[in-house]
């Protein structure tokens, strides 16, 4: 009989020469996407950007060697659908530490759901402005910034063209808006600045999808406002634009955000919308940055990248798709640092990382988005990283930038978060964190 220590050496020998070779360690990325439906000329770019951006970072080896396994799950834009989404994507391969929902409707049926399964929710650019108060949304981060800056902007926009805030008093300001969650998320900045500079506020909804505005533009035919606030998705979009051109109301006073920026959302009435501007979130179009360049050359010169016309590299939904995909790398890449490097992180670990976020003018040169976003910095208190954004106007072609960055007006924003978030906290009985920055 052999010696234990001598049986045991043999074992381990003979496991050694039958093992299987080590497989390396992927990152699950899942990816909510709609391809179909009426949103769909809107979710196309976005959800080829994210995905080109994971594919860039596992074409250059991943982070630290973890490369990231893409999965799409398409739901139209259809919350319920969103929701089966999340429930059958989050246990998958090893399960999601970060989801981006890319929807206010389905992040809102998520706010109570991700916290219990431990998964961060990032809404870069859209859903509750509340989020942004990290002492009662822990698990979730707007990052890049939020609807009450764009809201905030788009009226510090106005301000301008006017001569300047104070000369809208006496002025008549529409606000035309689909009559959905976002469109209302946009309503308590209107009515700060409406109260503070003194200008009459007329709200006109628009039923989703968005096709039939005859009604809501011949009020506006009727109401002569000055300005125009816009708020819509989708379809919705260029038909505001080609009944705005039937009335007659002034493309250059009309005044849209982000989601009412792009490429799609002027298409068939490219020349009828010239003037019209639009908030960026960070976000928009650009062919010259270094990201671009790298997508163009690694993934599309190969035949490898996920959108089917590579022209469309570099409009303003791509671009926001790839802002997209590199906050969930940033945010491995950060959780890797501070819990072991070369393996995948968990949903808790991704929440430290977002609370711990810190993108500089270096990290943002040094990914390639200069000229793209600014520099974001988040804490426990404060998830929402950035208040920058700047305008941009459709001049009949293509969307250029046409002022330099603005600073979200906090004394309007923050009072208006902190009211939010501690009314979500009281109505579902959550016990606010201390947070000491």
């Amino acid at each position: 009989m052999k010696p234990i220590h001598t049986l045991l050496a043999t074992l381990a020998v003979a496991a050694g020469m039958t093992a299987a070779p080590a497989v390396a360690q992927e990152q699950y990325a899942p990816i909510f996407s709609y391809r179909t439906g009426p949103y769909a000329p809107n979710g196309i770019p976005v959800a080829n950007g994210t995905a080109d951006y994971l594919k860039l970072v596992n074409a250059k080896g991943g982070i630290n060697g973890v490369k990231f396994k893409i999965e799409e799950c398409e739901f139209a834009f259809d919350t319920a659908k969103g929701i089966e989404c999340y429930e059958r994507m989050k246990g998958q391969n090893g399960g999601a530490a970060i989801v981006q929902s890319i929807s206010t409707g389905v992040t809102a049926a998520l706010l109570k759901k991700a916290p219990e399964d431990k998964i961060s929710l990032i809404i870069a650019g859209y859903g509750t402005p509340a989020a942004a108060d990290g002492r009662v949304f822990k698990w979730v981060f707007p990052m890049i910034p939020n609807y009450f800056v764009a809201a905030d902007v788009m009226m510090q926009s106005v301000g301008e063209k006017a001569g300047g805030l104070d000369k809208l008093k006496g002025k008549k300001i529409n606000y035309v808006y689909m009559d959905a969650p976002f469109g209302h998320e946009f309503m308590p900045v209107f009515d700060a600045y409406a109260a503070k500079y003194g200008f009459t506020l007329n709200k006109l909804a628009v039923t989703a999808p968005g096709l039939d505005q005859k009604s809501t533009w011949l009020q506006v035919r009727r109401d002569q406002p000055d300005y125009l606030l816009y708020v819509g998705y989708g379809v919705m979009n260029p038909t505001a634009l080609k009944e705005a051109q039937a009335v007659g109301y002034p493309r250059d006073k009309m005044y849209g955000f982000w989601w009412a920026g792009s490429e799609s959302d002027v298409k068939g009435v490219e020349e009828a919308s010239k003037g019209y501007n639009a908030v960026a979130l960070q976000a928009s179009a650009n062919r010259d940055a270094k990201v671009i360049k790298d997508v163009q050359e690694t993934l599309y010169a190969k035949g490898q990248g996920t959108a089917q016309d590579a022209k469309t590299v570099g409009d303003v939904l791509y671009v926001r798709g790839l802002i997209t995909g590199m906050l969930t790398a940033e945010t491995v890449r950060i959780a890797q640092e501070k819990f072991g490097k070369g393996k995948p992180i968990t949903g808790e670990q991704a929440q430290w990382a977002l609370e711990n976020f810190e993108l500089t003018p270096e990290r943002i040169e040094e990914l390639g988005f200069t000229g793209i976003i600014q520099p974001m910095k988040t804490t426990c208190a404060q998830h929402m990283g950035s208040y920058a954004a700047r305008m941009s106007v459709w001049d009949g072609k293509e969307w250029k930038i046409n002022s330099d960055w603005y600073e979200g007006n906090r004394e309007i924003i923050d009072p208006l978060i902190k009211q939010f978030a501690e009314k979500y906290a009281a109505d579902n009985k959550i016990e606010q964190r201390q947070c000491a920055n």
